[in-house]
């Protein structure tokens, strides 16, 4: 037999989840017959596997201490660089600029190296995370933008963080910023883009349409022009809508494609001007909250900002103030 007692950071997720994260060794199967024949009770009763845990709640699962067999501690995260460049940092969020050529969480090909794990890194060995300590939680992303791209990523420290900055950023009430440089000069100074983003999974790209069908999906981009040189503009870009390669593709289809991208622009091009990484940056972000925040309300109104900007500066000499 074994007590676990539910932590702020296990409430609000499903009975079934959490024991799923508690005790990976046990068979789904397993465990849905165990919560019916209450071998696994929530505060002493049968308990639906939907049922949405709450701080302070006890589970009492009776069954063979084989299933609560623990590994010595291992922590990928370890194996993580140090190299993080943090722009902000308080006890519940994290805002971290991430390189470009750097993924945000691991895939097949890069497991420990990412953001992410970089984050956990830092804040384990700072003794603000403690993964025996925990239950289900661990400090997570809120946001994330593509490997090739930089800039300012979100990162939720606690659960009750992590929950508030998604809804968030469902409801639009975070504005994030980018800075690109394209090909050619707009002819608008600054417009509203609008048309319909049709992505195409075999060849790992998005196409814009300007009829709306039942697979695409309706993309906005606010862009401004800063400045311009040598036959390329420097942009600010506002994404009204975030869709997948959404500035690239839609820049692109405009007729002025950003340099660098190996995908949507003049590849050949831009490799012999040594351009081999896209101009693309999340330099600012603000937090426009108009609903309640709850524990991060004081970051309403705030802005922040990355020192730099390489493209802006060896391109233009525009720098950040």
């Amino acid at each position: 037999m074994k007590e676990f007692f539910i932590s702020s950071n296990d409430a609000n997720q499903r009975l079934d989840k959490f024991i799923s994260k508690t005790m990976p060794t046990l068979p789904k199967a397993l465990m849905y017959k165990f919560i019916r024949t209450k071998h696994i009770k929530l505060n002493g009763k049968k308990a639906e596997i939907s049922t949405r845990l709450k701080e302070g709640d006890k589970i009492t699962a009776y069954i063979s201490d084989e299933f609560f067999t623990e590994a010595k501690p291992k922590y990928d995260f370890l194996l993580a660089s140090d190299k993080l460049n943090i722009v902000y940092e308080d006890e519940n969020i994290l805002l971290a600029d991430k390189p470009q050529g750097l993924l945000s969480h691991p895939d097949e090909n890069e497991y420990n190296d990412t953001l992410i794990t970089r984050i956990q890194k830092y804040l384990y060995l700072k003794g603000e995370y403690e993964p025996e300590k925990e239950n289900s939680f661990k400090p997570s992303l809120a946001n994330r933008i593509d490997r090739n791209t930089g800039g300012i990523v979100i990162a939720a420290k606690n659960s009750e963080a992590l929950r508030i900055l998604c809804d968030k950023i469902k409801l639009r009430e975070i504005d994030k910023r980018y800075l690109t440089v394209v090909h050619g000069v707009p002819v608008k100074k600054e417009a509203l883009l609008e048309g319909y983003l049709q992505k195409n999974q075999d060849k790992n790209k998005v196409f814009l349409q300007k009829h709306k069908n039942d697979e695409n999906l309706s993309i906005k981009t606010y862009y401004r022009t800063i400045a311009r040189k040598n036959g390329l503009s420097l942009l600010e870009i506002e994404l009204l809508t975030g869709r997948t390669h959404q500035i690239r593709a839609h820049l692109s289809s405009i007729g002025h494609p950003l340099l660098g991208d190996g995908k949507y622009g003049k590849t050949k091009e831009d490799k012999k001007l040594g351009f081999n990484k896209q101009a693309l940056y999340s330099y600012k972000l603000t937090f426009t909250f108009n609903t309640d925040a709850g524990i991060l309300n004081y970051l309403k109104n705030k802005t922040f900002k990355v020192k730099s900007v390489w493209f802006a500066e060896e391109l233009f000499g525009y720098t950040l103030n």
